[in-house]
This record gives C-alpha cells, sequence and structure tokens, in this order.
C-alpha cells in the first residue's frame, strides 16, 4: 500500500507472532570500487529478508514514516516506514551523466581541465566519484542550466526543478536563495568536494575576471568551533591546504586561487550584535539601534565586503532551514525532544537569516548545502524526514558502504535464545516491551528507571565489551611497529540520567562529599558542600575502562557543556578541555589519545571524526532509518583508504553494532567466537624522533625554469630511454570479413563470406621518415616557446628563445634520437608517423632539453611547492594493512612493501650494504615527479630514496619490465636530478633504475668509487 507517489511501504518479513524480523546479512558487502560510478548495489527481497545482487545504480530515494494521526507515543516509537524515489536527483543525476559523456559541452576551457585533473587515476590520492559527481552537478547547474548555456541533449531536470532550488524567506521583501543540496555520507569526503568548487570558482574567476558565474568571495559557514578549526584547510594560504594536499589545481593554474577569498565561520557569529555594543564592548551608554543587514554584513564579511556575490557552502547543511513555526507539531513529544526541537529551530533560524541578510546586502549567487541527511527534522514544522526541496546529488550510506568509503557494520544474526531476531538487534525496544509498571518514573513521561535499563542490558554491554576486549588485546599483542591506538566502544543513551549511570558503572568514576560519605545521592544534597572525584573498580572489564587520576579511558560526553565550548563562547570550567578531548580521540600525543568508551546522549555532534571507533551500543529508540544512519554513521569513519593492488576496491573495515536495527543497510553477520581476518591491526609506519639522525631531505619540486639568453640548448641523447615500437598493442594489420547473421561469442574468421587482410601499407606510402622527424622537431619548438594549442603541462620549463635558431638545434636531437634510440620491432619506420608515437617522442625531448650551461646559458632550475618547498621523512606518519619491513638504517621504524619479495629485498640490500647511511620507501613520503605522458600530466613516484655514506643521494626505481610510460619516468626523473642538481641547495643527487633487487648492494659501488676495487 503507498502512501504517496512513487512510494512502497516497508514491512520487515514477520514471525507468525507478527514479530518482524532483521533484514538478512549478506557476504560481500562491498560491490564497487569508490572510484567507479557504482555498477551493481544489494536489492533486498522484503518476503523474505535475503539479499540479492542487483545490476546498475540504486535510483535515489529517502525513508519516511507514515504516522497515523492519533498514536501513542510507544506506537510511534516503532512506527512503519515508507521508501519514496527522488525523481529530481534522478533525472539530474541522467542529465550530469551525459554532460560528462559529451566531454563537459560548452563549459569554460578551465572547468574542462579542472574536472579532467580531478578524474585523473594517477593522482596521488584519486578523488572519489561522490565527490567528482556532487561538484560536477553543481558546476552543470550553476556554469551551464543557469548560466544560459545549451546542452547537446534535452535535458530531464526541466525547468520545474530548477524552481525547485528558490528558498524565499517568509519576508516577501527579502531576495530568495538559490541552493543546491548534496547528500553524502559520513566519511566520503565533504571538505574536498568544498576545495574543489572554491578552486573552480577561483580558477575561471582569474581567467575572467569579468564573468559574474564565478564568484570571487567565498563564506564557509559551519555548525561549531572544531569544525571551523578543521576547515582552515580551505584558505589558500593555509600550509596544509587541501588544494595541495589532494592536488586539487593543476600547477600552471594555482595562481588563480590568489584571485578571491574565503571566509570560515560558524553560525554563532550570525547572532545579531546588540545594540549596547560598541568596537567588541558592550556600554550601557551605547544604543546604536538594530543591526542593519549593511552592517551585519560588513561585521561578518570583513575584507570580501564588496567582492560581489558571494558563494555560501553550508557544511552539515541540514542546520540550514526555514523552521515552520506555525506548524510545530509537540503533542506526542518529550519533555527534552521538544526541548531539542525548540534548540535546533533557533539555530536553523539564526544560520538561515543570517544569510538572507548577506544576500540582502551584498548577494549570494548560490549556497551548497552539503550533509549526510539533508533532511527536516522532528518538531521543525515540516514532515519529519521530508528531504529538502533543494536537493540535487544524493550519494547514501548504503552507497557508501557498497563502494568501501566506510566500515561495515556488523551485527550477530544469531543467539541462545532460538529467536529468528537476536536479542541485541532491537535492544531498546525489547527492553521496553519487558518492563514493569515499578520499573518506570512516575510523571506524564514514564520513563524507564536508569537502574532496570541498566539491569536489562548489561548483558549485552558485557558481550559487546568482550568483543572490544578481544579487539583491544589483538591489537596490543601486535609487533612493535604496529599501531597500537586503542579501539573505541561508544555506548549512545537515551537521556541523562541513564548516561551517568552508565558512565560510573563502567568507568568506577563518581562525585562524593570531601567528607568520603557516598551514602546520599548528590542530586539530594543541600547547601553548599563541597564534592570531589572519587575513583573505584568499575562493573564492566575494569583493567580496560576504569579511569584514575590524571587517565581518562572512559569518557561522558556533557553535551551542553561540548555545546557551550563549540560555540566559542564557554564561560564554565572545563567546557574547552572537553572539546579538546572529544576532537582528539585516536590521535597519537593528543589529549583524547587513551580514551577507549565513550558514553553520550542521543548521538555524538558533528565535528567527531574519530576512525578508530569499533564497536558501538545503542540505549534508545531508533524510529527511523535516518536516526539509525545519524546516529551508526558517527563510528564509520575508515582508517585505512589504501585500495587493494588486485581488485582497485578498498578493503572491509567494520564495527560491531549492537541496538541499532539496520533494516536496509547492507551489513555482515559476526560469527561467535574467534577472529576475523579482516580485524588484522594495521602496520603505523612513522618517523622515530630517535633516529633523527638518519632523516632524509628533499625539495618538492612542481615544474622547471630557464631563461635563455643565447638560445643555445643541448640534450644528452645516449641517456635517454628507448622508444619501443608497440604493434602487440597497436595492430599494423586487421583481418575484416562481412557479418553475416547472430555469431555467438567473439567474431572469428569462420563462416560465410571471405576475409581480408588491412594494413598501413597506403599510410607508409604517403608518408617519410625526414618529414615525420620534421613534424616531431616543430611540436618540441611549439611546446618549449609555449606555443597556443600546445598547452603547459604540470612539470614543463618555460622559455624565452628564438624559433629560426631553436629548430636546427631541436632537429638535430630529434634525428638523432630516431636513429639510436627507437626500437621499431621490425615494423616500417613510418609507425613513427602516428600521433601516438610522435607525442611520445616529444615528451621524451622535452624532458632531455636543457639550456647549454657550457656555453654560459643559466642552467635548468626547479620550481620549488610554493607552500612546503621542502619535504622530508619526518613527516611520515599513516596506517596500513599491507605487509611491512621492519628497519634499522631508516628514519621510520618500517617500509610498507606493494609486493612482497622485490620490496623486501630490495629493503634487505639496503640494510645490509656498507655504503648507505640512511634510506626510506617512498610511499606516503611525497616525492612526486612531474612527468608528461601520451599528452596527459602524471606524477611519478620513485621506490626509494637512499643516502649514501658519502653524501650522495640516490632515487632508486626497482623495475624489471619497461614500458614506454615507464621509460618517460625514468627520463623525467633524470630531469628531476639536473635540475636540483643544478639547484645545488640540497646536496648531490643520482638517479638509478635496478631490474634486479638482489643487485642492488653490488649496482650501489658504482655511485661510491673508492669502495670499487
Amino acid at each position: 500500500m503507498s502512501t504517496r507517489n512513487g512510494t512502497r511501504r516497508r514491512r520487515g518479513p514477520t514471525l507468525p507472532q507478527g514479530e518482524q524480523i532483521p533484514m538478512q546479512p549478506v557476504d560481500k558487502p562491498i560491490l564497487c570500487s569508490p572510484y567507479e560510478e557504482p555498477s551493481e548495489y544489494w536489492l533486498y527481497d522484503p518476503g523474505t529478508g535475503e539479499a540479492s545482487r542487483s545490476p546498475g545504480r540504486r535510483p535515489a530515494g529517502h525513508w519516511f514514516r507514515n504516522e497515523p494521526m492519533q498514536q501513542t507515543q510507544q506506537r510511534r516509537l516503532f512506527a512503519e516506514e515508507n521508501w519514496e524515489e527522488l525523481p529530481h536527483v534522478n533525472s539530474l543525476r541522467e542529465d550530469v551523466k551525459r554532460w560528462r559523456m559529451s566531454g563537459y559541452r560548452n563549459a569554460t576551457n578551465t572547468t574542462r581541465n579542472l574536472l579532467r585533473h580531478w578524474w585523473r587515476e594517477d593522482m596521488v590520492r584519486r578523488l572519489f566519484f561522490c565527490q567528482i559527481e556532487a561538484v560536477e552537478t553543481i558546476i552543470y547547474l550553476a556554469e551551464i542550466r543557469m548560466g544560459g548555456k545549451r546542452t547537446s541533449f534535452t535535458p530531464q531536470f526541466t525547468q520545474e526543478g530548477l524552481g525547485r532550488l528558490v528558498d524565499a524567506p517568509y519576508d516577501a521583501h527579502l531576495p530568495p536563495l538559490t541552493r543546491m543540496g548534496c547528500k553524502m555520507a559520513t566519511g566520503s569526503g565533504k571538505t574536498v568536494v568544498m576545495a574543489m568548487l572554491i578552486a573552480w570558482a577561483f580558477c575561471n574567476r582569474g581567467q575572467m575576471p569579468s564573468d559574474e558565474r564565478f564568484p570571487s568571495a567565498v563564506v564557509v559557514v559551519c555548525p561549531n568551533l572544531t569544525i571551523k578549526e578543521r576547515l582552515q584547510v580551505l584558505r589558500p594560504d593555509n600550509p596544509a591546504n587541501y588544494f595541495s594536499e589532494f592536488d586539487l589545481v593543476p600547477t600552471h593554474m594555482r595562481r588563480f586561487l590568489q584571485s578571491g577569498g574565503v571566509l570560515i565561520t560558524n553560525w554563532h557569529q550570525f547572532a545579531l550584535e546588540s545594540e549596547h555594543v560598541d568596537g567588541g564592548k558592550s556600554y550601557s551608554v551605547v544604543n546604536k539601534g538594530p543591526e542593519s543587514d549593511d552592517a551585519f554584513s560588513h561585521r561578518i564579511l570583513g575584507d570580501l565586503y564588496g567582492h560581489g556575490p558571494v558563494m555560501v557552502l553550508n557544511d552539515e547543511g541540514h542546520h540550514a532551514y526555514r523552521p515552520k513555526i506555525q506548524n510545530v507539531e509537540t503533542k506526542g513529544l518529550s519533555s527534552e525532544e521538544r526541548k531539542e526541537a525548540k534548540d535546533l529551530n533557533e539555530e536553523a533560524t539564526v544560520w538561515i537569516q543570517g544569510l538572507d541578510r548577506i544576500n540582502s546586502a551584498c548577494g549570494v549567487k548560490f549556497c551548497v548545502d552539503l550533509s549526510a541527511t539533508p533532511f527536516y527534522i522532528k518538531g521543525s514544522g515540516h514532515a519529519e524526514g521530508e528531504p529538502f526541496p533543494w536537493l540535487i546529488s544524493d550519494f547514501s550510506l548504503v552507497d557508501a558502504i557498497e563502494s568501501g568509503i566506510v566500515k561495515i557494520p556488523r551485527i550477530p544474526v544469531d543467539d541462545t535464545t532460538g529467536r529468528p531476531e537476536p536479542r541485541f538487534f532491537r535492544l531498546w525496544k525489547t527492553i521496553v516491551d519487558e518492563l514493569q509498571s515499578g520499573q518506570r518514573l512516575t510523571g506524564r513521561s514514564r520513563k524507564p528507571k536508569p537502574e532496570a535499563i541498566w539491569e536489562k542490558a548489561e548483558p549485552a554491554l558485557q558481550t559487546l565489551s568482550g568483543q572490544y576486549k578481544e579487539r583491544f588485546d589483538y591489537i596490543q599483542d601486535g609487533s612493535p611497529g604496529q599501531d597500537k591506538t586503542p579501539p573505541v566502544l561508544i555506548v549512545v543513551c537515551d537521556n541523562t540520567d541513564i548516561a551517568e549511570l552508565f558512565f560510573q558503572n563502567i568507568s568506577g568514576e563518581t562525585k562524593v562529599l570531601a567528607d568520603g560519605d557516598r551514602g546520599e545521592p548528590l542530586r539530594r544534597r543541600r547547601g553548599k558542600s563541597q564534592w570531589k572525584t572519587a575513583y573505584g573498580d568499575g562493573r564492566v572489564f575494569p583493567e580496560l575502562f576504569s579511569n584514575a587520576e590524571g587517565q581518562t579511558r572512559t569518557l561522558r560526553i556533557d553535551s551542553k557543556l561540548l555545546a557551550e565550548a563549540e560555540s566559542g563562547k564557554a564561560t564554565r570550567n572545563g567546557a574547552e578541555d572537553l572539546r579538546r578531548i572529544v576532537d582528539s580521540v585516536g590521535k597519537v600525543g593528543e589529549p583524547g589519545e587513551r580514551v577507549r568508551c565513550v558514553v553520550s546522549v542521543q548521538m555524538l555532534t558533528e565535528g567527531w571524526d574519530a576512525n578508530n571507533v569499533t564497536h558501538i551500543l545503542g540505549l534508545r529508540a531508533f524510529e527511523s532509518q535516518l536516526l539509525c544512519e545519524q546516529v551508526v554513521g558517527r563510528g564509520l569513519r575508515r582508517m585505512d583508504y589504501t585500495p587493494d593492488p588486485e581488485t582497485g576496491m578498498l578493503t572491509e573495515e567494520y564495527v560491531d553494532v549492537y541496538g541499532i536495527p539496520f533494516s536496509v543497510i547492507p551489513y555482515k553477520g559476526r560469527p561467535k567466537g574467534g577472529k576475523t581476518p579482516e580485524d588484522k591491526p594495521k602496520h603505523h609506519v612513522h618517523a622515530m624522533p630517535e633516529r633523527k639522525h638518519l632523516e632524509i631531505r628533499f625539495p618538492v619540486v612542481e615544474g622547471y625554469t630557464f631563461d635563455l639568453k643565447n638560445n643555445l640548448i643541448k640534450a644528452d641523447v645516449s641517456a635517454m630511454e628507448l622508444l619501443k615500437i608497440e604493434p602487440d598493442r597497436e595492430p599494423t594489420a586487421v583481418f575484416i570479413k562481412p557479418q553475416v547473421g547472430y555469431e555467438i561469442g567473439e567474431p572469428t574468421l569462420f563462416g560465410p563470406g571471405d576475409f581480408e587482410i588491412q594494413d598501413r601499407e597506403a599510410f607508409y606510402a604517403s608518408t617519410h621518415i625526414q618529414l615525420i622527424k620534421f613534424q616531431i622537431a616543430r611540436r618540441v619548438v611549439d611546446d618549449l616557446l609555449g606555443f597556443v594549442g600546445h598547452g603547459r603541462s604540470a612539470g614543463e620549463a618555460r622559455v624565452t628563445a628564438s624559433r629560426h635558431q631553436l629548430f636546427p638545434q631541436v632537429y638535430r636531437y630529434v634525428d638523432e634520437y630516431v636513429e639510436n634510440k627507437v626500437d621499431f620491432s621490425g615494423q616500417s619506420a613510418c609507425e613513427l608517423g602516428l600521433e601516438r608515437y610522435m607525442k611520445l617522442v616529444a615528451e621524451r625531448l622535452m624532458n632531455a632539453i636543457q639550456p647549454d650551461d657550457d656555453q654560459g646559458e643559466p642552467p635548468l632550475l626547479p620550481i620549488l611547492n610554493r607552500y612546503a618547498p621542502v619535504g622530508a621523512t619526518t613527516n611520515v606518519d599513516f596506517k596500513t594493512v599491507q605487509a611491512v619491513h621492519h628497519t634499522v638504517k631508516s628514519h621510520l621504524n618500517q617500509v610498507t612493501l606493494d609486493t612482497k619479495t622485490w620490496e623486501d629485498a630490495a629493503a634487505f640490500r639496503l640494510e645490509e650494504s656498507s655504503l648507505v647511511k640512511s634510506y626510506a620507501r617512498n610511499d606516503h613520503l611525497g616525492l612526486n615527479i612531474p612527468y608528461e605522458f601520451d599528452g596527459v600530466s602524471h606524477y611519478y613516484e620513485p621506490d626509494f630514496l637512499v643516502k649514501l655514506t658519502n653524501g650522495l643521494h640516490l632515487v632508486i626505481e626497482i623495475k624489471g619490465y619497461q614500458s614506454n610510460q615507464d621509460a618517460a619516468k625514468h627520463d623525467a626523473a633524470n630531469r628531476w636530478v639536473q635540475a636540483v642538481n643544478n639547484w645545488g641547495q640540497m646536496g648531490d643527487w643520482r638517479f638509478h633504475v635496478c631490474r634486479n633487487p638482489q643487485t642492488l648492494g653490488q649496482e650501489l659501488r658504482m655511485f661510491v668509487p673508492e669502495a670499487i676495487v
């Protein structure tokens, strides 16, 4: 039965007694690569609860509760849900896909270059598909549809859909906001998306200063102080900015990031300034009158005021909505729920009215709302769970699980009761249904007594804590080089009284009178008695969770105190300390490093980003799938994002969950007893302070520069890598035959009809090798001079010279290379005339050509990264599940092994060699050498950095078979070495390719002449 158009009712399979059972687990939750559009998804059979793999992509949609007009609070807690498609999102998804396939037709060249750059597979930190799609969708709407540009197809997202993006204030005199909402699961990288949008706006505006489609000012609004601090990476002038960290902007475009300004603020700053405040101080004699929109915008925007319409990025944008106060229905809500709804509505009003004032004073080009849950909340006056009408993209938690972007919830699927639904699945409902009258508090709410909840929930807590102990011991028993950060157990409680009791019972920490009297409850004491904290053994694995003075293992989050700190206006003692602890859970060397258990009310606030959560216990009502996602989403952030080299997909990580009744989320059942292979601890690779003397430093090179004075160049062709014509990859002949009827399987030469051979003899006859050399030389000269039509790539040098003087020199090197360095593999020399090979030869020569400093020309010099010109082993700190090799001669405690045999053998030989002072594996180290291959810019990561006892630095590549692309990498490495040595500020460098790691120790001798006997 449907209650809306395009909806269907979800009702779990039931037992004869009428009790619902959960959807069944799946064996392989991860189906898709995070870097590609999802190609299949899990589809559940509502009759059996079983899942099957469905081809294609899951349609965008949402779950909502269909509530009767009259129902008790108890029935409301466990109401059924319905699923509804989001037709506008699905239409827009198809339009964006077709626009992508059209090559981003009618986008600016800058936009196309950025989008192609973001799709690159060789980025040091490859972007997720969901990140790129969200940005594509916003750009498609802002630059193409709202920019008045045409598409090559008839859009499914109509003008009616565009009308849904208008958010009009209740005050008709105020201009409306244009809003675009992106639903992105927790952990899917919303901050990177914001950085991509800033890059798109500023790079376009920098190249087209008068084009107001692209804002030159960006205002980022967030819900609290912790997130505000983290979002500073969105400022281009921040040394840790994401534009460099994620290589979001090609080198030759990075200067355009300075063409705009970024303001990062939290919504609390949008509160109107008091009429009695002047210069940040309050005076009773001052009465300026209400703050005007213009004064408000001046105060908030500062130097950005007057930069034209701004782009607003609302982080956790589900907080920014317009409450329908007149429609708010509070009947049936508890007092705590009414208070929560009131606070959230007030927050939303301050946030959205602040944007209205900025829009009124200086204009808002558009707002982008980024959130994992862009839905109206209960008590907002809108239907609970209804999505914001301006939602334009959807990558849900279920999509994120199936793509491996987040941890997988793991739930016990059986217990000793014999029930089809394990008791711990809907734990709160099971407990509430069993409560007797005397186990509830008096009053209208009839809330359960905390002691009754502890009694009935303790078995679940002890069971889950036992799983925690197994995980904890497994980690602590790891080898010295592995990560020993303790995992975290989260307990989410229904109210503060229950949370306080569970905290005391887990931590052993209580408040007592200064005279030591524990007998009388705290709340009954009168007067100004002095209280102190007492520590004892908790009742749940005390050796793991009990607190002691100066040692917080179990943390009780006081929501009010934390909210006060997050507003930036904390007045009570301990508020800022609590915020710092919560912000640093699981982070080595930080205040929250040793926290093992967190007890909170309702759910953890935004800003919680600990990635070491392994267990969650839910002790509250879960009225909707949305609430399940919100609560458990805080614990699903992954620890490791390294894809499996064989499958290209992310490996499985898990979080064990009790009491949160997922019914539509793919999860994996956990067998009883024993470890699972996926629980394997991560290796913690990091620099060791006691080995500081083994540190290796290197320049971070982004390109090269030289300025010819006499137009003289040189190239060492003999040192260049070979180019091989590859008939096995690029066929030189093909057999064809007419197709008759239907042929099953691959086409063959069998069947009716004659076949004939087609080859390139006619092409060979129409060209000549001298003409090919001439065309290659012209291409190289054009590239050297930055000729229009040959875009400059990352790593290319800037040259000022005369064409007629350069050409004969370049032609001489082209001729020498073709005659001596091209392996034609028995094919016609004219094969070199194919665009693919001409491009490769030109790229090789571009890497080899340098100014002739022997004839007085200034040498080739490196262009260093503006923000981080020098990299070092000191900065390495990451975790991995890959195999490792422990070290003695390295600043790093261990090196990762992509292939067990090759890297392991190389590390052994480096440790063994008396010629090696120190070495490091180039993994998360940041030595990336720019190069071009087949017309596309790439970055090359050599395998090892080695410092020899004579002070020489070696960049080493371990390589067996060598492709043409490998040769291009090696030429680029030699160019890097030449430029760095010319610069001369960081010692002497060499590049070496080792074909057999077993001989590496012997090969090092050629770089230490005195070691050669």
